[in-house]
């Protein structure tokens, strides 16, 4: 089973001049694999990251800079103008990885996947994370191009390299994700 993890689409990030300018193709590539995912049965999970105001969450170079960021509750907190939230299961993470201090292995068996689609902000820190620990947990993991971003294009392409070499990750066109969600069974066969 698939299932699409749409990670940090929220205000914050988009706060980047650089990743300000692609928000609105990447929201819409984001929904347009909810859609499919939603059609065909395949989980969706929406993830955001929160910190509390009193530093319990804040990672060390937060605390090193004494530098709080995206607080519970806030505008910079909320999911960006335009991606698809409706009914959609969401979840909490504090650092960059998804798996870290998260139930998101326990979801990720409960649905039966062995195979994440990842999509979202950003491509060479919360995504390649959430990516390296997917390999860990023994998961399967597709890159939506379209639907992913980075502030910092030449670091995102070049952990993409590593991971896609090393861990046999995959980058595939949006149409090619949606195509794989449409039709589980081929893609099941193509990944194996």
């Amino acid at each position: 089973m698939i299932a699409v993890l749409i990670i940090d689409m929220q205000n914050a990030f988009f706060e980047d001049p650089v990743l300000s300018n692609s928000r609105e193709a990447v929201t819409r590539a984001c929904n347009a694999i909810i859609a499919a995912a939603q059609e065909n049965a395949a989980r969706v999970l929406l993830v955001k990251t929160e910190h509390e105001e009193d530093k319990s969450t804040w990672t060390l170079n937060m605390l090193e800079d004494d530098q709080g960021f995206i607080f519970r509750g806030t505008p910079q907190a909320q999911f960006v103008t335009g991606l698809t939230t409706d009914g959609l299961p969401r979840m909490v993470k504090t650092r960059d990885s998804a798996f870290l201090g998260t139930d998101l292995l326990l979801r990720l068996r409960n649905w039966n996947v062995d195979t994440v689609v990842l999509a979202g902000v950003s491509t060479h820190n919360c995504i390649a994370q959430t990516a390296a620990d997917a390999f860990g947990h023994n998961l399967r993991v597709i890159y939506a191009a379209e639907a992913t971003a980075s502030e910092n294009p030449k670091a995102a392409a070049a952990v993409q390299d590593i991971l896609c070499r090393e861990y046999r990750q995959q980058i595939l066109p949006v149409a090619e994700v949606m195509n794989r969600l449409m039709t589980p069974l081929k893609g099941q066969e193509v990944m194996s």
